[in-house]
């Protein structure tokens, strides 16, 4: 790999694409279905990556196309700005069904989840009136000049773009595996240090919003310990923070409940999606009690391209999948085979040091015999794995993490594959072969 087609076609991006759009397996995609990426040389790859979260119910869902191909029928685009079709409307009334929000919720759509970001953030600071937007250590929540000033890895989302967008805060990660003193006081010491930053550093009076991953995505799949969410909820409803919830990676049905913050009873003021809404297609939503949508002037939120009637009718397919194969279910049953076959590589493997995720969102994390982050093992893993025909994703803030996306779709057989693929990968590196 790649193959003679494929080189061909990297000849031609290299010519006519920038370098800083990489490619993680330089393989050109001929189609995709049923977990099985095939490229343009016939090789074919089990998918444990789902586009990074995107194809949660699969590469070629019936709804999705049908409902696509329908809509492509009758029209591509109007601007909702301009002539409102309903496909929209029923996409936001879905999201304010689903989402966990207390009282009545209203939606907006846009195209991505830096989008939603950057959307939930002027929501927030139009109804709060306040500037400054606490986020967290390993986040990510975007590339664009605010969602890239609010995402903490410098290199290689920061490097040479500054300056940044001001008025950002951050706070301690609960991060199990690497709090100083041990992952029993993590939680508690996070949300101690998260109050320290509002009420000394920056003063509650000035925060909107707190802006956090239920689980953290390109920061290496970080699962906070119980009791952290609930207690950065309590922080924001003591003072008249609001709390948003980027579920841009976890959120439709990823985790095992539609949205992750849900595995704890946590009621944000705002959630974020993208990613998974729309089955591959470009969507993304902001979603928030009535009010504080309601804060912001006619005129102030939309964009020419937002909530395009193909995507929404996607979205509605996605939508329909999810109940009619009940995927919620089947993320926790993917979860349950993966958590045990990536246990037993810890068990057999030293320098496997944590394994963690929910659903069909899970991870391991690389180390060397100190605990310290290995990046070049973690390279070495992956490549073995993309050369045994399985696509897999690398993530954290150190390099050292892999992270596991399997779209809900994918058979129990395959999964397995996969996960013995990923075994094989692992022996290799112990023994010093590729």
């Amino acid at each position: 790999m790649p193959g003679p087609r494929s080189e061909e076609l990297l000849v031609r991006q290299r010519a006519a694409v920038p370098r800083g759009i990489g490619s993680v397996l330089p393989v050109f995609v001929s189609r995709a279905a049923g977990g099985l990426v095939v490229d343009v040389d016939g090789n074919s790859f089990i998918d444990f990556g789902s586009g990074i979260a995107v194809t949660t119910v699969g590469n070629a869902a019936p709804r999705v196309r049908a409902r696509a191909a329908a809509q492509l029928e009758r029209f591509t685009h109007t601007c909702f700005l301009v002539n409102p079709y309903e496909s929209y409307v029923a996409v936001c009334e879905t999201l304010n069904r689903l989402a966990p929000i207390a009282g009545q919720a209203r939606t907006m759509l846009v195209n991505s989840g830096a989008e939603a970001v950057e959307n939930a953030v002027k929501v927030a600071r139009a109804a709060t009136g306040r500037p400054a937007i606490v986020v967290f250590d390993h986040a990510f929540h975007g590339r664009t000049l605010l969602t890239m000033s609010l995402t903490a890895k410098n290199v290689p989302y920061k490097q040479g773009f500054g300056p940044f967008a001001p008025e950002v805060y951050r706070a301690p990660m609960a991060y199990p595996y690497r709090w100083p003193t041990g992952p029993d006081r993590c939680a508690e010491e996070a949300a101690d240090a998260l109050v320290d930053l509002v009420d000394r550093q920056v003063g509650a009076g000035s925060v909107a919003a707190v802006l956090i991953e239920p689980i953290q995505g390109e920061g290496g799949f970080v699962v906070p310990p119980k009791g952290f969410l609930p207690r950065v909820e309590q922080i924001c409803r003591d003072r008249g923070i609001l709390m948003i919830a980027d579920e841009v990676q976890t959120g439709i049905a990823r985790t095992g409940t539609m949205f992750a913050c849900e595995d704890e009873g946590v009621q944000p003021d705002l959630v974020l999606t993208a990613k998974g809404l729309a089955g591959g297609l470009p969507l993304g939503g902001v979603t928030g009690r009535a009010d504080l949508m309601d804060a912001v002037p006619a005129g102030g939120l939309g964009g020419t391209f937002s909530g395009n009637p193909v995507a929404c009718e996607a979205a509605l397919g996605v939508f329909e999948e999810i109940a009619e194969h009940d995927l919620l279910a089947r993320a926790r049953a993917i979860g349950t085979a993966m958590r045990a076959a990536l246990d037993a590589l810890r068990d057999r493997h030293p320098f496997v040091g944590d394994v963690r995720g929910r659903g069909a969102m899970m991870a391991i994390e690389i180390v060397t015999p100190d605990g310290a982050p290995d990046p070049e093992r973690t390279r070495r893993i992956v490549e073995g794995c993309h050369r045994r025909g399985l696509l897999a994703l690398t993530a954290g803030s150190f390099g050292n993490v892999l992270r596991f996306l399997p779209p809900l779709s994918m058979p129990d057989a395959l999964l397995a594959e996969g996960l013995r693929t990923l075994a094989e990968a692992c022996l290799a590196s112990a023994a010093g072969r590729p």
